[in-house]
């Protein structure tokens, strides 16, 4: 979807890192390193995102590190925008409605860091959850989202991810 209308590669990839996730942030070399890109090509998208006021810019030291300016007016529909396109919205809406009693959702891994990788991992959190269903709703999923999906089923998570639905506890 966003391929069409953003044609740098760069720059989506860069509005993917930042609008997954609102606590994801970076800086020139990393995101270069990361991108396997030109720090010049990054500097270049970084620059015309700031100024468009969609990325903020905060001195640490010697580096300056960017994230998404939650307060940009179009902040939550770029990041749906983002989260539509990876098939995150498809993802946790296909297993509301046929999963039943899943109390939370993750995702974790690359994704949640903001790198379009391919394989996107999520976790549900649930009693009882059917596996066998899960593995055929993941082969659903990636045929209509075309990303590899990975669900990791448990009944209590601790660890760090992005909270994309939190039902009652």
């Amino acid at each position: 979807m966003l391929e069409s209308l953003i044609t740098s590669k760069t720059r989506l990839r860069l509005l993917v890192k930042f609008f997954i996730n609102a606590a994801n942030h970076g800086h020139l070399r990393g995101l270069a390193e990361e991108f396997s890109e030109s720090t010049n090509a990054i500097r270049k998208e970084l620059n015309n995102l700031s100024e468009a006021g969609y990325l903020e810019k905060e001195a640490i030291r010697n580096t300056i590190s960017y994230r998404a300016n939650t307060n940009h007016p179009l902040f939550s529909l770029l990041q749906s925008v983002v989260r539509r396109t990876i098939g995150l919205d498809t993802i946790v809406a296909t297993i509301l409605e046929r999963m039943g009693e899943v109390k939370k959702v993750y995702l974790i891994g690359d994704y949640a860091e903001g790198r379009d990788t391919g394989t996107i991992e999520v976790v549900l959190v649930g009693k009882e959850l059917n596996a066998e269903y899960v593995e055929q709703l993941a082969y659903k999923i990636e045929e209509e989202i075309k990303r590899k999906v990975k669900f990791i089923l448990t009944d209590d998570f601790d660890k760090k991810g992005l909270l994309l639905f939190g039902g009652s506890n």
